[in-house]
């Protein structure tokens, strides 16, 4: 394995990984884990931002894209280090976001950022249980006018998420499962 994905798995399963088979969690899918996954202590994170944004850059830099983004907040932090690496190694790539809800004033719209319908974008998700939310991140994307050409998972919980992403977009890639996690 590359040194900075190793550095990165370290980090995500001293900081972002709990365990709890007597008192499991509540997910946000409304589902009951022994696990969760919460990757903003590592997102947050001055090492973290720098391995996440080399490894993300890796992955999109040959892809001919425009941006990355995804629904805020978890991609936000994701997206905006695999920018600024992108601007760095002078292959510039912008970020953006997708809100959860419309805003109301000024423009409103669910998208911000520099991007133009047209643009070729990549969609993260930083972590992934049944997809619902990054498909509401690809349907957003495409209603402004954005073509989706991947999407970059940090870590795929292994329980159908990106399985149901890869029925609506055309390629899928998760960095980490909760397999290596626990490994």
């Amino acid at each position: 394995m590359d040194p900075r994905r190793r550095q990165l798995l370290n980090l995500l399963k001293e900081k972002s990984f709990k365990y709890s088979p007597d008192k499991p969690f509540k997910l946000v899918s409304g589902r009951e884990s022994p696990y969760y996954v919460d990757c903003r202590p590592v997102t947050h994170n001055a090492q973290g931002l720098a391995l996440l944004g080399e490894i993300f850059f890796e992955l999109v830099k040959d892809l001919e894209v425009d941006a990355i983004g995804g629904l805020t907040m978890g991609a936000d932090p994701i997206t905006h280090a695999a920018a600024l690496i992108s601007y760095q190694k002078g292959q510039p790539i912008n970020a953006f976001s997708v809100r959860q809800q419309p805003k109301e004033h000024g423009t409103g719209g669910l998208l911000v950022g520099d991007v133009r319908p047209g643009h070729r974008v990549v969609i993260v998700e930083d972590v992934i249980t049944t997809g619902q939310s990054t498909l509401k991140a690809i349907a957003a994307a495409r209603d402004f006018g954005l073509e989706v050409v991947k999407v970059l998972i940090l870590v795929d919980r292994e329980e159908g998420g990106k399985e149901a992403v890869a029925q609506a977009a055309p390629d899928v890639e998760a960095v980490f499962t909760v397999s290596d996690l626990k490994s």
